[in-house]
């Protein structure tokens, strides 16, 4: 996941934005309401999914933004003030950590992995591994997408050592 999303375009971005404004105002909603979208190679936006509830698609938040999505959440349904929505960085790339073998819990090499890169945090869930399952996530936020990339993917492959 990369935020923001390094090729669109100023219109796709305020056609997002509306898009997900319209459904969250046509629900009602309190709170968080994740609005995946796709861009198809012939410029059409898609809705894959809506979650009204924090999305793991902005788990880049904890670290990426000066309020996580989990903090602005509960700030909405406590009928708090909505924190700052700044980014701390120009750019954030998560990194999904999914079980490959069964037994892989990427616990193992974290202080390498992190090593890599003042900016990079990793989360595991402390699940049983199974293939496929998301078993946590890396984020890295950096000023160049290229940095914020080397970091994610960097840190995500000696995790894949352990």
């Amino acid at each position: 996941m990369l935020s923001p999303a390094p090729e669109a375009s100023s219109e796709v971005i305020e056609l997002t934005k509306n898009i997900a404004k319209r459904i969250a105002d046509g629900l009602g909603v309190t709170g968080m309401l994740a609005v995946e979208l796709f861009e198809t190679r012939d410029g059409r936006i898609l809705i894959n999914e809506l979650a009204m509830r924090p999305h793991n698609s902005g788990h880049f938040s904890i670290e990426g933004a000066t309020t996580s999505q989990f903090e602005q959440h509960l700030r909405a349904v406590l009928d708090l003030p909505l924190g700052e929505t700044k980014p701390r960085a120009r750019y954030s790339v998560m990194v999904n950590l999914l079980g490959l073998d069964g037994t892989n819990d990427f616990s193992k090499n974290h202080d390498a992995a992190t090593a890599l890169h003042p900016e990079i945090s990793i989360h595991t869930y402390g699940k049983a591994a199974r293939i496929g399952r998301k078993m946590g996530h890396i984020t890295c936020i950096a000023e160049s997408l290229d940095e914020a990339l080397t970091g994610a993917k960097g840190a995500a492959a000696v995790l894949l050592q352990g």
